[in-house]
């Protein structure tokens, strides 16, 4: 188990770091014993990785950082640190230079687009009575209502921050697609994937919230990325 590198899972928006609660308890369960969720503020994508910055810096030895949703941008910002080894994108953003989530999701609006609106200051909120049918027609009505209720808004200008050099360049990348997403258009995740050139895409007949509503096979994939970077 010494050679297993430190988990790092790093959460998107409308979620907080207890998002990966399940997956935490998968990859226990598969002898990790050093993982830790990055909790992030939200506020914008320079702060975003800089809390992830600091939590690499914080590990002794390799990290395998992992981004779901938004949490894909900023992994591709933060991954720049010596001290990771891989990048693991779950439904994820994975912005090239000059590119936000924002634009990309432009290219393919999702189909949970509609649902998202701005509050008075200035943050972006799923509609607690679109959540289910948005974010995770997968998981039961009651998760949905709780996940809703718990919901952690960005700042709107979050989405149109850019990424200066994406980590995926230098890094090898893995990336697992949801083909039910209605937040991050399969197009987009398609796209994205392509181009980061990965070790490996897997697609999964999922909604957007695949650390809750698949998190065996989430877990199954990050362990698998986990033992080819410490080969």
């Amino acid at each position: 188990m010494s050679n297993k590198p430190t988990i790092i899972l790093v959460h998107g928006f409308w979620g907080g770091a207890a998002h990966w609660g399940k997956v935490i308890l998968e990859l226990t369960r598969r002898g990790y014993q050093s993982i830790h969720a990055v909790e992030l503020p939200l506020t914008s994508l320079a702060e975003d990785a800089e809390r992830t910055r600091k939590m690499v810096a914080q590990q002794k030895g390799p990290v395998l950082l992992v981004g779901h949703s938004y949490g894909g941008a900023v992994i591709t910002e933060a991954g720049d640190h010596p001290n990771v080894v891989g990048l693991v994108y779950i439904a994820a953003f994975a912005p090239d230079a000059g590119e936000s989530p924002g634009g990309i999701t432009h290219q393919h609006p999702p189909v949970a687009m509609p649902n998202i609106e701005p509050d008075s200051d200035n943050y972006l909120w799923l509609k607690a009575d679109k959540f289910h049918e948005s974010f995770c027609q997968d998981l039961s009505l009651e998760e949905a209502f709780v996940l809703a209720a718990t919901q952690k808004a960005p700042l709107a200008g979050t989405f149109g921050d850019t990424v200066t050099a994406p980590a995926w360049r230098k890094k090898p990348s893995w990336y697992q697609i949801s083909s039910q997403d209605r937040m991050i258009a399969p197009e987009n995740q398609a796209a994205m994937s392509a181009r980061l050139n990965p070790r490996k895409v897997m697609t999964l007949e999922a909604s957007h919230a695949l650390p809750q509503s698949k998190p065996c096979e989430v877990a199954a994939f990050i362990d698998e990325a986990a033992a080819e970077v410490a080969k």
